[in-house]
This record gives structure tokens, C-alpha cells and sequence, in this order.
């Protein structure tokens, strides 16, 4: 069986609840438990260096892509197993998105979103057929689900859209739909 990788969209900060930085480093422990390779922006900073540095000290591969401009900004973390510099932000997401089994979203901000509704684009076209789950830790992610629910019922999206989506509580839940859905 080959090693699966998982693309991690998350937080450039730690945000105001300490569960969100909980579940990252619980999720990096878990993807390295499980023989997995993280994918994600390549930061030191916020929930992406959590979720690697937990990875990483459990003794799982990591794969960063981050794009020159952001390099300092969010502290490139060029410790990782591979790490790859990219010329745009589209580019580092088609990059991370190629290089992974499936997607799992953390609690993050715009850039966050940016990536998930690309994946989610992505697959509503067939571009790909990847899983993409987000988890929606202490419900960040609550007004995210209503407002796709609101996209679908306006019909501005076919309600396949819904199912692309699986929603989870925690890291626990996340690795247990994973291993489901990556079989």
C-alpha cells in the first residue's frame, strides 16, 4: 500500500479558541501515527506550523509549498521532508492539491477559504475527485455549512455540491472518515 498524503488548510494564526491549536497538533500526531504524509503552505506560524511541527516530532513526512512573497511572511518552515517555493498563490494551491490524497480543513481565515472553495470548484467540475473534509472544531465552521446549505436551496449550486463535503467535530472524527474514505 502506498503512503497516503493529506492536504491541511489551515490558519496562518492560532485564532482565539486554544482548541483550534489542540486539534492541529492532534491531527499532525495522528497523520504520523498513521504513516501519512502532511501537505500543506509550508509556515512556521499560526495553526500550519502547529499542525507540522506536531507531524513532524511524531515522526511523519512533511510537504510544504509556499510561494516566494509569503516566505518571510509566515516563516517559511524549511525543515520539512520536501519543501517547495512557488511563483504564485494558484500555483502553491495546485501544487498542494496535486500532491494529496484527499483535503481536511482546520479553522483559518480568508486564505483558508480561498483553498477550500478552490478544492471544492475543483471537484463540483471533475477536476478531481479527492475527499475534502473540514473540521469544524467547537463549530468555527457552523456559518460556513449554513451558507452552503443557503447556496444550494437559492439554486446557485446543484445539490451535489453537498455532498462533496464531509463534515467532522474533531481530529479524531477526521482521521476516522479518512481512513473510510481512503480505502
Amino acid at each position: 500500500m502506498s503512503q497516503k498524503s493529506i492536504c491541511v488548510y489551515c490558519g496562518s494564526r492560532n485564532g482565539a479558541n486554544s482548541a483550534y491549536t489542540k486539534a492541529a497538533g492532534t491531527f499532525g500526531r495522528l497523520l504520523a501515527a498513521e504513516g501519512w504524509r502532511l501537505v500543506y503552505g509550508a509556515g512556521d506560524v499560526g495553526l500550519m506550523g502547529e499542525v507540522a511541527r506536531a507531524t513532524q516530532a511524531a515522526g511523519g513526512e512533511t510537504f510544504g509549498v509556499i510561494p516566494v512573497h509569503l516566505l518571510r511572511r509566515e516563516v517559511g518552515k524549511t525543515d520539512l521532508t520536501r519543501f517547495v517555493v512557488t511563483e504564485t498563490m494558484h500555483e502553491r494551491k495546485k501544487v498542494m492539491i496535486m500532491n494529496a490524497d484527499a483535503v481536511v480543513v482546520l479553522p483559518g481565515g480568508p486564505g483558508s477559504l480561498d483553498e477550500l472553495f478552490e478544492a471544492l470548484t475543483w471537484r463540483q467540475l471533475g477536476l478531481h475527485d479527492k475527499p475534502i473534509l473540514v473540521m469544524n472544531v467547537d463549530g468555527y465552521w457552523d456559518a460556513l455549512h449554513t451558507l452552503l446549505d443557503q447556496v444550494i436551496d437559492a439554486g446557485f449550486a446543484d445539490a451535489s455540491l453537498a455532498r462533496f463535503i464531509t463534515w467532522v467535530d474533531d481530529a479524531e472524527s477526521a482521521m476516522d472518515q479518512l481512513r473510510k474514505l481512503l480505502k
